[in-house]
């Protein structure tokens, strides 16, 4: 791996992951010469879907483009990057709200790891709405997710 490669991690949960998350990937990727998607176990939160499951789907959204690749884990995110090499993590940006959330996580993963730079990436307005917990409980109620979903995402 060459040094200068500019990889990035965009971490979470993406459970399942959406239009919204597909967006902000490939909108993202040219910027990286690598883009890993990584899969987060949070102990704090009860996923509808494995991380097996995550991950497959993710990696056969992706499997077109060399330049992206999925991978689950656990422990802290810079922790992560640092055994990636990635210099960079990668967060969409829906509204201010997430914005103010996702600013106090970037600070303290700057405290922890000065040399990881966290990149904001607003969604496109399309999919602004759109967010993983909201399409858990459409799918728990039974109503049709799949406008909010990539086909490959089978529940």
């Amino acid at each position: 791996m060459n040094d200068m490669e500019r990889i990035c991690l965009f971490p979470g949960t993406f459970d399942p992951i959406t239009l919204g998350h597909i967006d902000v990937v490939e909108r993202a990727v040219s910027m990286f010469d690598k883009l890993i998607i990584g899969v987060g176990i949070n102990s704090t939160k009860q996923p509808m879907f494995s991380v097996e499951q995550r991950v497959g789907w993710i990696g056969e959204i992706f499997s077109h483009d060399k330049r992206i690749e999925v991978m689950g884990y656990e422990g802290l995110t810079v922790d992560i990057c640092h055994k990636l090499k990635a210099q960079y993590i990668l967060r969409g940006i829906r509204y201010i709200a997430d914005f103010e959330y996702e600013k106090a996580i970037a600070d303290m993963n700057r405290m922890l790891a000065p040399d990881v730079e966290t990149v904001f990436l607003t969604c496109s307005p399309a999919y602004s709405t759109i967010s993983s917990t909201l399409v858990r409980d459409v799918i728990r109620n039974g109503g049709n997710a799949r406008l909010f979903l990539p086909p490959q995402v089978r529940y």
